[in-house]
């Protein structure tokens, strides 16, 4: 009897010992997603610590991908740090992940920092919206706007720019932000009581004053509350202004609730949206050229081929790729229903066949800027399985590309790539096999290479680095 009480008290102790823990790390996690970046690097070191002690124990790489996950530096639903995804992105045994925030570059720089502590394949870009003067009276990837269209640059060497980089980035971060003020001020006059104040309730929601439109949905859904309670009256309000019936929309602050205020406030037909200008917006030629000059990838992205411009995307691609465009991003679990055939699914296989024609890595991802996004692709669905191979190498790429161009500036959009390959296809294999077989804590032997350094001789320097195929 006497020891089976013992043998019941050492194992209640070791299971009370196992949730403390697994509280430890929890809280860690959790302050991972501070806006406090060195609380964030404070938990981030102290649960490296842990892996190195055995306490934790992480997977190893697999096949899936994120290339595409906004965090709290543009809009993260789940308020993801660029730390946190990174930790989160190794926990999951992704094979590479990567940052994309709008307008800026503030995560890249933290990402690409605690990727390498983790021993994580990362790379980061931005996202913007632009203007592309040949489809001005075709909607292509902004719903109801003709002109319009998501925009983006990946494998960014580094977020400190200088010169005309730095004004072009600061541009765009600036025109993002008066739309936004612009914006609220016309859909306040339709929201009052429930009326926002710029600086005190949409800064607040962002660690950097880089607030979207996301923000400023949440913050309507949370002034609604705060003026009239979780009460009949908050339903009716939302009701009445919104022209829905706001019981099916969850309340307070649910994601059909933000979907729902921006679909009918900020979108074309809403009371806040007004026709983009000339200037609203960059033109997509004349950012390609600040990516190319910033040291990315200038990479167009692909909705789901239903809009009248994406049905033109042959003629979208060329007029993109004549001014850099050297990739394409698409979101493969948004076109695709579990076991259903259909149109949107059919348009998927059809652009990454017609980018693998053009040579264009494909780069994918879940934006996780909407609540209930996955935090990855569903790529061991019957749908998504035969692309799987194009993904992986898309994101090798990109990564092989933003490590070599940081290194050493030899970059897939450098002078030296144009000078030592004969076409696309070679080019593309170089980097597919240095970013499948070069891993993080191998970075530091890219450094400083010089521009007369062969392909192959870098695949040397890393250790069982594969051949190209020929």
């Amino acid at each position: 009897m006497k020891r089976r009480l013992l043998r019941s008290a050492r194992n209640d102790k070791c299971v009370r010992m196992a949730k403390e823990e697994m509280a430890l790390i929890e809280e860690l996690e959790r302050k991972l997603d501070s806006f406090d970046s060195a609380e964030r690097k404070r938990a981030l070191a102290a649960l490296c610590e842990k892996v190195e002690a055995g306490e934790i124990n992480l997977p190893e790489a697999g096949r899936d991908v994120n290339l595409h996950c906004h965090t709290f530096f543009s809009y993260n639903s789940y308020g993801y740090s660029p730390s946190k995804f990174a930790w989160l992105a190794r926990k999951r045994g992704l094979a590479v992940a990567g940052v994309v925030d709008f307008d800026v570059l503030d995560a890249l720089e933290e990402f690409l920092e605690a990727a390498r502590e983790l021993g994580l394949k990362g790379c980061g870009g931005l996202e913007t919206r632009v203007f592309v003067p040949e489809f001005s009276d075709r909607v292509m990837t902004s719903p109801g706007e003709p002109g319009i269209t998501y925009h983006m640059g990946v494998g960014f060497p580094r977020a400190k720019l200088e010169g005309e980089q730095k004004e072009f980035l600061l541009s765009l971060r600036k025109t993002a932000q008066q739309r936004n003020r612009d914006l609220m001020e016309r859909v306040n006059k339709h929201l009052q009581p429930a009326e926002l104040d710029y600086e005190r309730d949409v800064l607040v929601l962002t660690p950097s004053g880089n607030p979207t439109e996301r923000h400023i949905c949440l913050a309507y859904a949370r002034k609604a509350r705060e003026v009239f309670g979780e009460t009949d009256s908050l339903a009716e309000f939302w009701s009445e202004k919104l022209g829905v019936d706001a019981e099916s929309l969850e309340l307070p602050e649910g994601r059909d609730l933000l979907n729902t205020i921006r679909a009918k406030t900020m979108k074309r037909g809403g009371v806040g949206y007004v026709v983009p200008d000339k200037g609203s917006f960059p033109l997509m030629a004349d950012t390609n050229q600040f990516v190319l000059a910033a040291g990315g990838i200038p990479t167009l992205t692909w909705l789901d081929g239903t809009s009248e411009g994406e049905k033109a995307i042959e003629e979208l691609l060329e007029v993109a790729m004549s001014t850099g465009a050297a990739a394409i991003n698409v979101i493969p679990d948004r076109n695709y229903t579990s076991g259903v055939k259909g149109e949107k699914i059919d348009n998927l296989y059809e652009v990454v066949e017609l980018a693998e024609k053009l040579h264009l890595p494909v780069v994918v991802g879940t934006e996780m800027n909407s609540p209930g996004q996955k935090f990855v692709d569903s790529f061991d669905s019957e749908e998504l399985s035969p692309l799987v191979p194009v993904f992986l190498k898309g994101a090798h790429i990109v990564y092989a590309h933003s490590v070599l161009q940081q290194k050493c500036g030899l970059g897939y959009t450098s002078d030296w790539a144009k000078k030592n390959f004969k076409s696309a296809a070679e080019k593309n294999e170089f980097f597919r096999a240095l970013g499948s077989s070069l891993e993080p804590g191998q970075e530091d032997k890219l450094i400083g290479l010089s521009e007369d350094v062969t392909a192959q001789e870098i695949l040397d320097k890393v250790t069982r680095a594969p051949r190209p195929e020929t």
